[in-house]
């Protein structure tokens, strides 16, 4: 299985930059894993809330596959530990999906359509978090969970 994290916007911090490459190189050694940013919207100042949604909206679909298994970053999402996590990413590994596509959104959430074609939300905190910041966290996620399923001394419980 492959494992994709789509996100709005590029990012700008050096040193998040940076940690995310860390991270993607470290799972590398585990998995097949892409990270796709798609372009922030250009004069975004002309659009209202739910404009700016449904373009962001339209540009995440563009990128999906009919067989991707979507999951949407979201703070209504589903909550877990990182073995919990683990155990899910297992799961969707042992059932045959070909590629598992985590979504990050825009700074308003997303479109109804993104959310009609998501087969699941998981919120990593019901704190808020810069869409940078997010990305690192999820990114570190994979790898944890890659380490717990192979029983690594990584993730301490």
């Amino acid at each position: 299985m492959k494992i994709s994290l789509l996100a709005i916007g590029k990012t700008d911090d050096k040193n998040l930059i940076q940690l995310i490459e860390d991270y993607q190189a470290r799972l590398k050694h585990y998995i097949k894993f892409n990270l796709d940013i798609i372009p922030d919207i250009k004069k975004i100042k002309n659009l209202s809330v739910a404009q700016q949604k449904e373009k962001e909206g339209e540009l995440i679909l563009k990128k999906i596959q009919p067989t991707d298994f979507l999951i949407l970053l979201d703070e209504k999402g589903k909550e877990f530990r990182s073995v919990d996590f683990a155990d899910f990413l297992q799961k969707k590994m042992n059932s045959g999906i070909k590629q598992l596509v985590f979504a990050i959104g825009g700074p308003y959430g997303f479109s109804d359509n993104v959310y009609a074609k998501a087969k699941g939300k998981i919120s990593l905190s019901k704190m808020t978090f810069s869409h940078q910041m997010i990305r690192l966290f999820m990114i570190e996620q994979l790898y944890r969970s890659a380490t717990i399923l192979k029983n690594e001394p990584y993730h301490h419980e």
